[in-house]
Formats: structure tokens, C-alpha cells, sequence
């Protein structure tokens, strides 16, 4: 039995999606905090149980009778090691034989301040004394399209990533590798560092919106704090202000960029394209 934790996350369905193709329904847990939020996946004979990161008496049950654990990381910043810690010891409890683990890409060297619960919760996955494997996810494309509505409106996309390269891919490229690893044996102790097959600057992410668009889009760079007040004015909370405007600084300094193609080896394709990614976004 394979169990994943935030099923109903972006990634989460993601990954039951993928892992539906060739596990029958009755063997995948989705491990949600409201299973009301999952009926759809209950539909389709996905067992679905509480789990909520927070309320730790919720895990061992969800996880009972699992053989592996897909842990994909908390959003709750901040929060994430306390809760994921949680989470090895419940999965330790109910008999779980491995834990796999959503990380960040390059999470023992990297500039990102994301990086740093991700390598606390590898350091507390180590000290369990389970099998574990790790998926070093890089940035998903979608945290840049997600941006293309403000820039096509303004003529500008903003950002502090200088000409960083960024190594991303799609979403669904990366629950597909999440699919292939828990359905594959003698995975415990592997890390993979995954990010997408090409790679791209913001200043050419502006010009794949502005060919397919025909609008007129630039990218602007920004120092980060005047990349930071930028968000906070267009209303994100400044906690995520922060978070996006330190991963752009980090993109400038190489923390999304990496060419192992490790991504679409493991998933037997090549990573989907910036161009295709971009499309998807501008049909909205």
C-alpha cells in the first residue's frame, strides 16, 4: 500500500494521477487534512484518511497497514519541520518500510532560505533510522506563469533573478517522478536532484509570454527589497513576498540551475517545455 500525504494539493493529485496508472485504487491512501476535499478521489477507490500535519494522533492511523510513505513537504513555512518530523515518527509507528520526501533542489548547498527546512528534514529522515529516498524537486514552471496575468497587464515582469539560469519543469513532470519512485524497488538512500531539461533567464520567460501573447512584456530586474515591496504593494502577505523575492535572489545565484537531467530519466520523456508550459497558462 502506498500512502501520500497533501493528496489534495496541486502535487498531491498529481501524483495519485500518475501512480493510478499502473497501481490498482485500493492499494493508494490519500492522506488529506479534509477528507471531504478528496471525495472526488474517493470516487475513483482511493482510500482517503485524515492526516493533518498538525495533529499528530491523526498519522498513525491514516498511515496503517503502508508499506511506502510519499512525504510531500508541508506549505506551511516555518512550520515544516516540526510537522514533517511528525510525520517520520508516525510513519515509524505504523511499520512504514520507506519514506520518500519532496525536498528542494540541491537542498545541501543551496542559496534558497527554503532550503533550510528541507535539509533539517533530511538530517531528521536520516536520524529515524528508516529507509528513505529523496526528491530533490526544482522550481515548478507554474510559480513563473502564475505571474504572466500581472505582467501582461503592466508590460513588465518583475523580478531579482538577474540572469540566474533556471532549470524548471512542469508540476506534473515532477509527480510523475514521485510515481515512478514509489512504484520502483530499492530506492531507500538514493537523492535525486531534479529540475528540467532546459533551461531558461526571466528576461527570455518574458519573451516566450510576449511571442505567444503579442503582447509587449520586458522583464525588469529588481534589487530583492525593491522586489519584496513590489509584492507586498501588488497584496501578497509579506512572509510570501519574502519567500518569492529570496528564491529569486537565489535563481541569480544559481540555486534553480541544474543540468543532470535527472528528472527525465527517471520518468523515460523529456521534461515539458517552457513553451508548452506558457501556452497552457495563457489559455487560462
Amino acid at each position: 500500500m502506498i500512502v501520500v500525504t497533501g493528496a489534495t494539493g496541486q502535487l498531491g493529485r498529481l501524483v495519485i494521477a500518475a501512480l493510478l496508472k499502473t497501481v490498482p485504487a485500493s492499494q493508494i491512501v490519500a492522506a488529506v487534512r479534509t477528507p471531504a476535499k478528496a471525495a472526488d478521489l474517493a470516487a475513483l477507490g482511493v482510500l482517503v484518511r485524515q492526516a493533518d500535519y498538525a495533529q499528530p494522533a491523526t498519522l498513525v492511523s491514516a498511515f496503517a497497514g503502508a508499506e511506502k510513505l510519499l512525504l510531500i513537504s508541508s506549505s506551511e513555512v516555518g512550520q515544516r519541520l516540526v510537522q514533517h518530523q511528525a510525520v517520520i515518527a508516525a510513519a515509524k509507528q505504523a511499520g512504514v518500510k520507506l519514506i520518500a520526501y519532496t525536498s528542494l533542489l540541491h537542498a545541501d548547498t543551496s542559496p534558497l532560505g527554503l532550503a533550510g527546512e528541507h535539509r533539517d528534514t533530511e538530517a531528521a529522515l536520516a536520524a529515524s533510522g528508516l529507509p528513505f529516498v529523496v526528491l530533490r524537486n526544482g522550481w515548478y514552471t507554474e510559480n513563473y506563469t502564475a505571474s504572466i496575468p500581472p505582467a501582461l497587464a503592466h508590460g513588465a515582469l518583475l523580478g531579482s533573478a538577474q540572469d540566474g539560469r533556471i532549470a524548471s519543469a512542469a508540476r506534473a513532470d515532477y509527480a510523475e517522478a514521485a510515481a515512478a519512485v514509489m512504484t520502483r524497488d530499492d530506492q531507500a538512500g538514493k537523492i535525486y536532484e531534479l529540475a528540467g531539461d532546459d533551461t531558461y533567464t526571466l528576461t527570455q520567460f518574458a519573451a516566450e509570454v510576449a511571442a505567444q501573447s503579442g503582447k509587449p512584456v520586458i522583464y525588469k530586474d529588481l534589487p530583492e527589497a525593491d522586489f519584496k515591496a513590489a509584492l507586498i504593494g501588488a497584496g501578497l502577505p509579506d512572509y510570501v513576498a519574502a519567500l518569492l523575492s529570496d528564491s529569486d535572489a537565489g535563481a541569480a545565484k544559481g540555486g534553480l540551475f541544474d543540468d543532470s537531467r535527472s528528472l527525465s530519466a527517471l520518468i523515460g520523456r523529456p521534461t515539458t517545455p517552457l513553451k508548452a508550459v506558457v501556452a497552457d497558462a495563457l489559455k487560462g
